[in-house]
């Protein structure tokens, strides 16, 4: 299974601005823009939407490791805080945080904090740093 997205920059990195749309078509030409990532302009930014991916994959991971030991939750809510740092000269995610609560009818707190855990090392974003990553790469003329 394969899922897309794509970017367009046009500009400097601080003059310019781009879009970002998603295969679902829920992002369509989204703008984003160093405001949007570093201040406050109108928009999305990178950060936000790896946030926005991990905390809704984990809270998924979790259902379903719940489920796996014979717990259904009425709700997860889950937040993921990504930390952007300036590092050797440039900026690097440093950090995600994520904070989860939920009402899981039959749990107790050691079942529910050993399957938060387990959901937090195994969810696919929380994956994603170990992926591999490729890339074609074309100068247009």
């Amino acid at each position: 299974m394969n899922r897309t997205a794509n970017a367009v920059w046009n500009g400097s990195l601080k003059d310019g601005s781009g879009t970002i749309s998603t295969q679902s078509g829920v992002l369509n030409d989204t703008q984003y823009s160093f405001k949007t990532r570093f201040a406050d302009g109108i928009g999305t930014n990178p950060e936000e939407l790896i946030g926005a991916a991990h905390a809704g994959c984990y809270a998924m991971a979790l259902s379903l490791i719940l489920a796996n030991h014979g717990m259904t939750p009425e709700t997860i809510r889950s937040n993921a805080v990504v930390t952007l740092e300036q590092k050797d000269g440039g900026f690097a995610i440093t950090k995600i945080h994520l904070t989860v609560s939920a009402k899981v009818p039959g749990a107790t707190s050691e079942n529910f904090l050993a399957a938060a855990t387990e959901a937090k090392e195994n969810c696919p974003v929380s994956q994603v740093l170990k992926a591999e990553i490729t890339m074609d790469a074309t100068l247009e003329a």
